[in-house]
């Protein structure tokens, strides 16, 4: 599934096509995703100015002229794509990712058009659309944490957080509640980056190594954004390209080799905690 990172890379790369685009043409090539679309999708679309291109965890948030925010999550496979101009042959024109492209726009800024296309092969993705001052306290987004790239986040935080928690550190840093928009993949690299065991009881980590862990949560969000996001398997940003920050793990799925901070000797090692694989260095990173 994509994470920060991926998500925050498709907002990059939409935010020149469509801050400030009119939607001229929308159309539904099916009647839902993971779930229903909105009622009237496509006509409340129609017509509506983006605002902004916004992102909130793992979601895109899309405000609009209209008074309502369109949402979108890109589940595990779901993707947006940029096309040219769909001047004349727009209902008909190739589809971007063939049968698995479910929905398609028209751009209009500044009288530039482009065709915006979303596809999503195992349909786990959905979009939203709702008044704008509902979505703060809607149910995706009420509960979420601080994002970790704000200025809400911070070891101060955590050690707030996970005061007195006895659940190791690594699922606690994957709840929602506590950080929003970390997942696996960057959760095991700031561990490691931050030295901290992911067996650890979150309340017995020290406050000076959260102030750390936290820094080098930014960091690792940073860098992998900087590369573009991490392709795994499905992960493409709007000109289909890949991420490169898959090339640059330090113990995501390296089990087996050799640990890379210099005169450790260890090896890294998979287990799993909460139905994940969790990879780490047993020496670097001790309890």
């Amino acid at each position: 599934m994509p994470e920060l990172p991926e998500v925050e890379t498709v907002r990059r790369g939409l935010t020149p096509v469509l801050e400030g685009a009119r939607l001229s043409r929308v159309i539904n090539r099916r009647p839902d995703l993971r779930f229903p679309f909105p009622e009237r999708f496509a006509q409340r679309l129609e017509g509506a100015q983006i605002l902004r291109v916004d992102r909130r965890a793992k979601y895109l948030l899309m405000p609009l002229s209209t008074g309502e925010t369109w949402i979108t999550h890109l589940g595990m496979t779901g993707r947006f794509t940029l096309d040219g101009d769909p001047t004349g042959s727009f209902e008909d024109a190739p589809p971007v990712t063939g049968k698995h492209e479910h929905f398609v726009a028209c751009a209009d800024r500044g009288g530039v058009l482009t065709r915006v296309g979303y596809a999503d092969a195992r349909r786990f993705g959905f979009m939203g659309l709702m008044p704008t001052e509902q979505v703060e306290g809607h149910a995706w987004f009420a509960a979420l944490g601080p994002e970790p790239l704000g200025n809400g986040f911070s070891g101060a935080h955590l050690a707030e957080a996970f005061a007195g928690k006895a659940q190791n550190i690594k699922i606690s840093l994957l709840d929602q509640r506590i950080v929003s928009g970390l997942g696996n993949i960057y959760v095991c690299e700031a561990l490691y980056r931050a030295r901290i065991s992911p067996t650890t009881p979150a309340g017995k980590v020290s406050r000076s190594r959260l102030e750390r862990l936290a820094g080098e949560v930014r960091n690792v969000l940073n860098d992998a954004i900087l590369a573009g996001g991490s392709t795994l398997k499905d992960f493409a940003n709007v000109e289909g390209g890949q991420g490169y920050f898959q090339h640059r793990f330090d113990v995501y799925g390296r089990e087996g080799a050799d640990c890379r901070a210099e005169g450790c000797g260890g090896t890294i090692q998979r287990i799993v905690q909460g139905g994940r694989s969790t990879f780490y260095c047993p020496r670097c990173q001790k309890k």
